[in-house]
């Protein structure tokens, strides 16, 4: 499996928080052949699973982006919109977007862009008039970011929605690397991270697992300026979670995916965070608890129209993947 082409069938796909059913249905055509069966669930939840009698074991990553949501149409027809999920406004200035018809348009600002704020944010969608506009969007309507994928140098990605399509693909990755196993895997792409870790919350209850890992991005703390509120860096290897608001990995878990990383010589990193999280949120409260940590993508400008991994950290975290899939797990 390409990594590159596989991150441009997904993002070619409509995905916003609360509307990922094209992409829904573009990753299980992805996982079919490595899976017995694949359902979506009443939240959209796209659950793939892998038969075993060992420990019940469930992978997440989230499916679901950041987007644009139309609120007004001018009488000159720009558009004003909202939010879904962390849109940083200065961010999102001047950056392309198209809608699910295909309609193409420009994010600007009626104001000084040093101070910009969502309020004075709009988009051009080059209608002459409210009418045309209409035509083409309405209030409801939802865009993504419209910005091609690449490599820069040998091994870093540069892609819109890195966070989270480039965890679907090490998850797709792992499961086609994967051959015998004992656990119950269940590969869980999940919907509404972005507003709440909606999708984790339900499709955990649902499954019931005694293990859960969250693969996610994670702030990358190889920037020029850097605050160190993270703690890897794009190249050094898969991360291990170890915290960060949403989640204090489970102990266990942490130490069990190190000593994996060390059997079969797989580059990993501890990931510590100040702020943000992950599924592992809420995964780790569902039931009476459940036993979770998180297998991470170091990435920087998370959440910006464009983002940037690396290629050798997103093998390693499918190689980890793997290697938890299989490992001799305690039941219950």
């Amino acid at each position: 499996m390409d990594i590159l082409e596989t991150l441009c069938t997904l993002n070619a796909c409509h995905g916003p928080s609360g509307d990922e059913g094209e992409i829904a249905a573009a990753i299980e055509t992805l996982c079919t052949p490595f899976v017995d069966s694949c359902r979506v669930d009443t939240l959209g939840n796209l659950i793939a699973h892998k038969k075993g009698s060992g420990a019940k074991v469930m992978f997440a990553a989230h499916m679901d982006s950041i987007g644009l949501i139309v609120t007004h149409v001018e009488e000159k027809g720009f558009l004003r919109f909202g939010k879904i999920g962390g849109l940083p406004p200065r961010s999102v200035l001047h950056t392309p977007v198209r809608f699910r018809n295909g309609t193409r348009g420009v994010v600007s600002a009626d104001c000084d862009a040093k101070t910009v704020t969502l309020d004075e944010l709009y988009i051009d969608i080059g209608a002459a008039d409210r009418a045309e506009a209409e035509r083409l969007v309405s209030p409801g309507d939802t865009a993504v970011y419209d910005a091609p994928a690449f490599w820069a140098g040998k091994d870093k990605l540069i892609s819109p929605y890195l966070d989270n399509r480039i965890s679907c693909v090490a998850l797709l990755l792992a499961m086609e690397r994967m051959t015998a196993h004992e656990n119950d895997l269940f590969f869980v792409f999940t919907v509404q991270e972005e507003l709440g870790l909606r999708g984790a919350r339900t499709s955990a209850y649902g499954i019931g697992p005694d293990y859960g890992i969250a693969v996610d991005v994670t702030a990358a703390d190889d920037m020029p300026g850097s605050k160190h509120a993270a703690s890897a860096v794009t190249g050094g290897g898969a991360g291990v979670k170890v915290m960060d608001a949403s989640v204090i990995s489970h102990p266990s878990v942490v130490q069990r995916l190190e000593e994996l990383a060390k059997e079969r010589e797989i580059p990993v990193q501890r990931d510590i965070i100040r702020s943000g999280g992950t599924d592992a949120g809420a995964i780790h409260q569902t039931r009476a608890g459940v036993r979770t940590g998180g297998i991470t993508i170091p990435c920087r400008y998370v959440h910006a129209p464009v983002e940037l991994a690396d290629r050798r950290d997103v093998e390693a975290a499918a190689n980890l993947i793997v290697a938890f899939a299989g490992a001799k797990l305690e039941k219950g």
